[in-house]
């Protein structure tokens, strides 16, 4: 109860102003990083169904964006083992210390403190992963350009997130009310996490050949609430 006790204290400070992207990220994340995972299991729902569902060859490579402590490989179960690697990309080093923790026992893990925008593998990758990353990295089209880029042909993007709809969302996606579209950008806007509708029209336009689910999940500590969010998985195609 104290841990989560103050992981809630830090949410409610919301995420430091003025600061560098990644000096906000360690003073927001570095002191609720040892109860970050167990907090979290409860809100950012979706990631197990997205991992379990993610295509992977034979000694693929997969690199996560924005993966912060690594949890979400261990969602791959037993295919774990039979990776090459999985990279995680991450910005905030207090998050990345759980990562390197987490790679001691899982040895095909790897871990990288970098800006999801520009860092490129050595190779081309068989899968990249965003899990609740999109809404935290400010540049986030890039973050996506920079995605696609390190995808092999016939590779596989994937994304699970919150999400709120345009005014006019397109034809095949959930549309949202207006309070809805009001309440949950403010809502979480003083984290540091900006939903924006933009985001997974992006998604879908840059990789076309997708499949896709919007839910509604959940919130602890709201009981009647339930925030909208998106899984995502789409096949690139080379140029």
């Amino acid at each position: 109860m104290r841990g989560e006790a103050a992981v809630l204290a830090r949410l409610v400070r919301g995420m430091p102003r003025g600061a560098s992207h990644a000096a906000a990220l360690a003073a927001f994340y570095g002191p609720q990083a040892g109860q970050y995972d167990r907090f979290r299991e409860r809100l950012l729902q979706g990631r197990a169904e997205l991992m379990a569902a993610l295509p992977l060859p034979r000694a693929a490579h997969v690199v996560e964006l924005g993966g912060g402590t690594g949890r979400n490989a261990e969602f791959l179960g037993e295919r774990l083992a039979g990776l090459a690697s999985y990279t995680v990309v991450d910005l905030c080093r207090p998050l990345l210390e759980r990562a390197r923790e987490r790679a001691q026992r899982i040895a095909c893990l790897r871990v990288v403190e970098a800006d999801a925008t520009v860092w490129q593998p050595d190779a081309p990758v068989d899968a990249v992963v965003f899990s609740y990353s999109l809404t935290m990295i400010p540049d986030w089209p890039a973050a996506i350009t920079n995605a696609v880029a390190m995808l092999r042909s016939g590779g596989t993007l994937a994304a699970v997130d919150f999400h709120v709809s345009s005014a006019q969302a397109p034809p095949d996606h959930v549309q949202h009310g207006a309070l809805t579209r009001w309440f949950w950008p403010r809502w979480f806007a003083h984290d540091g996490v900006r939903l924006d509708a933009r985001q997974l029209e992006t998604l879908c336009r840059l990789v076309p050949r997708h499949a896709l689910v919007q839910d509604r999940a959940p919130v602890p500590w709201l009981p009647l609430a339930r925030v909208p969010y998106y899984r995502f998985a789409g096949t690139v195609q080379a140029p």
